[in-house]
C-alpha cells in the first residue's frame, strides 16, 4: 500500500505537473516536498555553524515561515547572534547543543546556559542575543529550526547583550 516517493519539488500533487495546454499550478496551490538531499546551504549563516534551508520564500514560496536545519560540529560554539524580529523555535534532533544568552532581568546580567538532549524545544524570542555551543567532543549537533519570518534573518554581534528599547541594531553580517 506505499505510494512511491514524489521527485523533489513535486509535491504531492503529481497530476499538477506542466503539460502541452495546462500551466504549472502556482506554487500556493499545492504541497511541496523537500527532501534531505535537496536542503539549501545558501542561507544566512554564522561563525561555527552551517545552516541548511528547507522551508523558505527562496524554496517554496513561504511567505510568514522559514525552516531548516542547523549543524553544530564537535567541540564548537557559534559566535553570538540575534534573529530580528523572527521568533524561532528549535527542536534538538541529536547531540546535546547548549544555547547561552544573558538574563539581564536581576541586578547584575548573568550567562544563562539551557543544557539540551534529543528531543527538547527551546524558544527564542525576536532580538534576543545568543549562541549555540557544542560541547561533545565527538558527536554533532543536529537542531531543527522554525522562524516566523520568511527568509533565516541573522544579526552576527561582537558580544551577547541586550538591545534596549530605541537602540539602533549593529550592521548585518
Amino acid at each position: 500500500m506505499s505510494e512511491p516517493l514524489t521527485t523533489p519539488g513535486e509535491g504531492f500533487h503529481p497530476h499538477l505537473h506542466d503539460a502541452a495546454g495546462h500551466p504549472v499550478a502556482p506554487l500556493h496551490t499545492r504541497l511541496h516536498h523537500i527532501r534531505a538531499d535537496a536542503l539549501d546551504g545558501d542561507t544566512a549563516q554564522t561563525g561555527g555553524m552551517r545552516r541548511f534551508a528547507a522551508v523558505s520564500g527562496r524554496t517554496v514560496g513561504s511567505e510568514k515561515l522559514w525552516m531548516g536545519q542547523t549543524h553544530v560540529a564537535p567541540s564548537t560554539s557559534s559566535s553570538d547572534h540575534h534573529h530580528g524580529e523572527s521568533e524561532t523555535a528549535i527542536y534538538v534532533v541529536s547531540g546535546h547543543p547548549e544555547f547561552v544568552f544573558l538574563d539581564d532581568s536581576g541586578p547584575r546580567p548573568e550567562e544563562v546556559r539551557l543544557r539540551t538532549a534529543p528531543g527538547d524545544y527551546i524558544f527564542v524570542p525576536p532580538f534576543v542575543p545568543h549562541r549555540e555551543e557544542n560541547p561533545d567532543p565527538a558527536q554533532e549537533a543536529v537542531v531543527v529550526i522554525a522562524r516566523s519570518t520568511q527568509e533565516a534573518i541573522v544579526v552576527n554581534l561582537p558580544q551577547l547583550y541586550a538591545l534596549q528599547p530605541g537602540e539602533p541594531e549593529p550592521p548585518r553580517g
